[in-house]
Formats: structure tokens, C-alpha cells, sequence
């Protein structure tokens, strides 16, 4: 079950934790859900404390980083959870949905664990992005909305479904894609950048070498400044929201 993280996630809990913003909303999101199964858990981010969670993860490289802490987790992939039916109350997956093989057997299979809430944190590949992928790795923008379903498609999945914005803090704590975008030099920090899929396979080294050069001249500043006076940004990061269709 070899899995992209297991070769590219070494240092990822060193950059990826939870935001306590971000980490408020999916638990307004999960309700009053007791019991709760998280799915492409990685390292343990954004599970609950007071509830019980089980995490499923098919990296074991990202298995290995989970604190003593965390909660119970199993080696298995979205598309093939070994649960029976209606065994969570409620079922939850952050940023993972597009790492799925078959994001709809992966949903599907949420759906069927969970007598409850299916709650997603996603991006929207219709979302016109920000400045990095504008101006440094467009061709970043362009796998990502190849590889992100639509919300439309999500929802299709879904009943009762609502999608959610979650606008982003220019002091993000978790270091996914879009965390540093008032913070450009942290692209150029490696840890970062292996901590992000879209930026860790080194494809996209000489376009931040011009984000450095153009951090240095002065340049960045000019074009994007203005974003240094703002404390929250809509990114095209969403909650999508629903439960499993019936019959």
C-alpha cells in the first residue's frame, strides 16, 4: 500500500498542525458527533479530543509521525475502510480528498461507515488561486484543478450538502499550499515545501528561485504589499458539508 507521502512526508508533522481557527470550524462542522473516523488522517491534525476519533492512513511514513497522544489509527485507504456500515457518527477528511485513487469510492465509503455528518476540507479548482501559482508555478495550478474534484461533484455525492468558505489567517499554524500567503519566504524554506504535494517533488525549484530574487529586488513588495495589511484571505479553501443519500 506504498502511498506519495511515504516518500515526500518525512519532516510533515514538523510543518502541518492544526490551526485553532481552522480546527473551530470542523468542529462546529462535526456537531455534536461522538464518534468520528478520519479519513487520510496523516499526522493526526485536526482530530478532536473529546470525542472518540479513529484515524485511517495508508502512509506509513505518515503512521510513524502521529504523537503518543493521538488517536487509534489503522493502516487503510479511503477506498477500502475496514469498518462495518454506520459505524461512526460522523466521518471527516482534511486536504486528502484529492490523494484518493477513486475520490468517489473514497467518498462513497465515508458515506457508508458514517450514520452522520460527512465533513470535507477542500479546495476549489475553480478558484482563481493567489500569487504564487499566478506568477511562480502556474503549471501547480493547473495539476491541482486537474487533480481536486469540484465542489458540483462533491455535492453530487452528497445530500443536504452546503459548502463552506474558510477564509485563510495570514498567521496560518498548519503549512498546507495556500498557509503562507502574506509570508512568501517561507516557499523558500525545503521543510516547508516537503510538506506540501504540489511543491515537494522539486519541479518547481527555479520559479522560487525567482520568488527569491524577486524578495531581494523588492519586486514581491511591490506588486503584492498590499496583502502585508491583511489578516484573512479567501483562498478557495471550502467545508463541504453532507450526509449519505438514502435509498
Amino acid at each position: 500500500m506504498e502511498h506519495a507521502y511515504d516518500h515526500i512526508g518525512s519532516d510533515y508533522a514538523k510543518s502541518r498542525r492544526s490551526d485553532p481557527r481552522l480546527a473551530a470550524r470542523i468542529l462546529e462542522a462535526l456537531g455534536g458527533a461522538d464518534r468520528v473516523i478520519n479519513v487520510g488522517a496523516g499526522a493526526g491534525s485536526y482530530e478532536p479530543g473529546d470525542r472518540f476519533v479513529v484515524a485511517a492512513e495508508p502512509s506509513m511514513m505518515m503512521l510513524r509521525q502521529r504523537s503518543p497522544g493521538a488517536a487509534p489509527a489503522v493502516r487503510a485507504c479511503a477506498e477500502a475502510l475496514p469498518f462495518r456500515d454506520g459505524a461512526f457518527a460522523a466521518a471527516l477528511a482534511v486536504l486528502t480528498v484529492h490523494h484518493w485513487r477513486d475520490w468517489r469510492v473514497g467518498l462513497r465509503e465515508a458515506i457508508r461507515v458514517s450514520r452522520g455528518q460527512v465533513v470535507l476540507l477542500t479546495w476549489d479548482p475553480e478558484s482563481a488561486g493567489f500569487w504564487l501559482v499566478h506568477d511562480y508555478v502556474p503549471h501547480v495550478l493547473e495539476a491541482d484543478r486537474r487533480r481536486f474534484p469540484s465542489l458540483d461533484a462533491l455535492q453530487g455525492e452528497l445530500a443536504d450538502s452546503q459548502v463552506l468558505p474558510v477564509r485563510i489567517p495570514h498567521d496560518c499554524a498548519d503549512g498546507f499550499m495556500g498557509a503562507f500567503w502574506r509570508r512568501p519566504a517561507a516557499y523558500l524554506d525545503p521543510q516547508v515545501r516537503g510538506a506540501i504535494s504540489s511543491l515537494a517533488d522539486g519541479s518547481s525549484e527555479a520559479a522560487l528561485g525567482r520568488l527569491a530574487d524577486d524578495l531581494a529586488s523588492g519586486a514581491w513588495a511591490e506588486k503584492y504589499g498590499e496583502l502585508l495589511g491583511v489578516d484573512e484571505l479567501d483562498l478557495g479553501y471550502r467545508l463541504v458539508i453532507g450526509r449519505g443519500k438514502r435509498g
